[in-house]
């Protein structure tokens, strides 16, 4: 029987040349990915803890967990007695922590493949005054006490069709090689495939994979100079089709593990004349001139740095350059990715009008079940009955059970691909864990006395999708409703708001949380992030939270945005109200300072529970606002409901008395 990896992982940092006073272990893969692939949850393994973001660190005495406010209350049940959860925002930062807690000269070892350029640097910075030293591990120690660690998968990467993607790679390579030449750069290091701030690789050369669950992107390391495009991959992954299109594109197809090699070449100005095969012959002569002399025929330049977004490329390719010819600066893909072309908005709403008649369907379904099987009053009737199934063959309704029936309907969707997270289906005390994630052996059992919060999503070819509704099939409380209200006043808040160019996403954040300030209550996470198209359901590098040190890019007209404001009382139930936004330009009666003004579009389309409101809560706008988008519900989602669905759908929208 396998011991705890905690024990063999000490074992080996004891007899690690030289020995480990500590090791940290991140959740991050070898792409920075928020999401990763089974063999690559190194973190999970070590430590019990599931949750998507945290850090695990080992010392010869003591094991720690950090993660923030979405999994407190998750950590808290996942982890053993062996372990300590420290409190992002509340507790001392790892970093601190071990400059405070280890002697001088102590050695702290890391995967220098699994952080980030900005991490490494400031934990090497907070080490400095114990004179601590950061070790990169030649060879990952979770790993090597992994016994049964998953294999890797070969999933065929497949292309993403220029009627989806809107832009075609070679316009993409000239816009990147132009702002290459602008910099002095002779090439970009690309290594994200899922982090939330930008899926790059992928984006890049219009190619969608599956080896990270829920994420359509491959495993795989980007190259690009001013003449030359590399593409680090399992070739085993690459079909005809998909190795026709990268040529077409002037792409090289090169060994996953060859990155690190090539990485050294490209630092020595080698790179492009290392090139196997007639590469560059995919790019004309024209092309070759236009991007090196630029489109004003400018005299040529022999560039000399080499670009890397030091907040997602991993510290083991950094290592491998000499920092003076260096330039470390955000990538000049985020926000050009960021920033939705026409297509990739079309898309976006016809997915979501999709995905929102499934959530419909879904909700029709559910209304049906709980009161046939549980005797509940249902969606829309208010009174206490019975929670007891009415006879033991009556189908047991669980977390997972009806999470599985709401995928039923997204897969009947054209265009379907899959889930874009692990659906959080939660009932009652569940649902106050903001990041929950059903198990089949543990699940709870639906409950007509509790609310119930689901937060689910989709991968369609032409969009992603995200949306949570909270609801209650028997009789709310009137602190369950008020807390509600006082949630959908923000939600309403942040859609509503007009706001001047430049203005940064902290600012925004306060709308949601007003309604809730004013009653004492708050949530602990963001309020907003960006969404892919058909790619990552967290995405950046723009984000909608309090935390002051999110990146301060402010929004601008065609980006995406969520608008998910909750609240939580631990043991007890959880509301979380979330739409897609796309942020437009703004007609507004002035234009102070000449800047532009900026408003939101939702295109997410479900309808908020009436029972869950205390109207009396609401001031006459936000019950027009309320009114108006489910009339907007039933008209828009009228072409893909049966008859029966419509008749429910009429019923929930039907409009609130001012």
């Amino acid at each position: 029987m396998m011991g705890d990896p905690l024990d063999g992982s000490r074992s080996l940092m004891a007899s690690h040349n030289p020995p480990l006073h500590a090791m940290i272990v991140p959740s991050e893969d070898y792409h920075q990915s928020e999401y990763v692939s089974a063999r690559d949850k190194r973190r999970e393994f070590v430590s019990g803890f599931s949750g998507s973001a945290g850090l695990a660190l080992v010392t010869k005495d003591d094991a720690r967990l950090w993660t923030d406010g979405r999994y407190f209350l998750q950590a808290t049940q996942q982890l053993s007695d062996r372990w300590k959860l420290m409190r992002i925002g509340e507790d001392p930062a790892v970093e601190t922590w071990l400059a405070d807690n280890l002697p001088n000269y102590a050695t702290v070892g890391v995967d220098p493949w699994c952080v980030s350029v900005d991490t490494a640097q400031r934990w090497e910075n907070a080490f400095a005054k114990k004179q601590l030293k950061l070790v990169q591990l030649g060879t990952n120690l979770v790993d090597e006490v992994w016994e049964n660690r998953p294999p890797p998968e070969v999933n065929p990467v497949s292309v993403q069709p220029l009627e989806f993607a809107g832009r075609s790679v070679a316009e993409k390579l000239k816009d990147l090689r132009e702002k290459l030449l602008k910099e002095k750069a002779r090439g970009i290091i690309f290594t994200t495939l899922d982090e939330a701030m930008h899926n790059l690789v992928a984006w890049l050369y219009n190619v969608r994979g599956s080896d990270v669950s829920y994420c359509p992107v491959v495993h795989a390391f980007a190259i690009v100079t001013t003449v030359s495009a590399f593409f680090y991959v399992d070739k085993m992954k690459i079909s005809t089709e998909v190795h026709s299109h990268l040529e077409k594109n002037g792409i090289q197809v090169c060994d996953y593990d060859s990155v690190s090699s090539d990485v050294a070449l490209l630092a020595s100005g080698q790179l492009d004349s290392a090139i196997k095969g007639s590469q560059t012959e995919a790019l004309n002569d024209q092309e070759i001139s236009s991007s090196r002399n630029g489109e004003n025929g400018a005299k040529e330049t022999n560039p000399d740095l080499v670009w890397l977004d030091s907040g997602s490329c991993c510290y083991a390719l950094y290592s491998k350059l000499n920092s003076r010819q260096v330039l470390l600066q955000q990538s000049p893909l985020a926000l050009p990715k960021a920033v939705k072309n026409p297509v990739e908005l079309d898309g976006l709403r016809k997915a979501h009008i999709r995905d929102g008649a499934a959530v419909v369907q879904y909700l029709v379904w559910l209304d049906k079940q709980m009161q046939s099987n549980y005797e509940a009053s249902g969606y829309f009737i208010e009174s206490e009955k019975t929670n007891k199934r009415k006879h033991p063959e009556s189908i047991k309704l669980t977390e997972v059970s009806a999470s599985d029936k709401l995928e039923s309907f997204r897969a009947s969707k054209e265009h379907f691909k899959g889930l874009s997270f692990p659906t959080i289906s939660s009932v009652g005390p569940n649902a106050a864990i903001i990041h929950y994630q059903p198990e089949p052996d543990t699940c709870a059992e639906l409950d007509a006395d509790k609310i119930y919060l689901f937060d689910s999503g989709a991968q369609y070819q032409d969009g992603t999708t995200d949306i949570t509704r909270t609801v209650h099939f028997g009789k709310p409380s009137a602190h369950e409703k008020a807390c509600y209200t006082a949630v959908l006043k923000g939600h309403i808040a942040l859609d509503t708001a007009r706001f001047p160019n430049g203005t940064n996403e902290h600012a925004l954040d306060i709308l949601a949380r007003v309604p809730l300030w004013k009653n004492g209550l708050d949530y602990r996470h963001g309020t907003g992030h960006g969404i892919g198209s058909y790619l990552n359901v967290h995405e950046g590098p723009h984000l909608i939270s309090f935390r002051p040190q999110a990146r301060n890019v402010p929004l601008q007209a065609s980006m995406t945005a969520t608008d998910e404001p909750g609240y939580y009382e631990d043991g007890n139930f959880g509301i979380r109200l979330e739409n897609v936004l796309i942020v437009n330009d703004a007609d507004t009666k002035f234009n102070f300072g000449d800047k532009g003004y900026l408003s939101f579009e939702h295109i997410t389309w479900a309808p908020y529970q009436i029972k869950m409101m205390d109207t009396s809560m609401l001031v006459p706008d936000e019950i027009e606002w309320v009114n108006t988008y489910h009339s907007k519900c039933r008209e828009i989602l009228a072409p893909f409901l049966d008859e029966s669905e419509m008749t429910w759908l009429k019923n929930a929208t039907e409009p609130i008395s001012v």
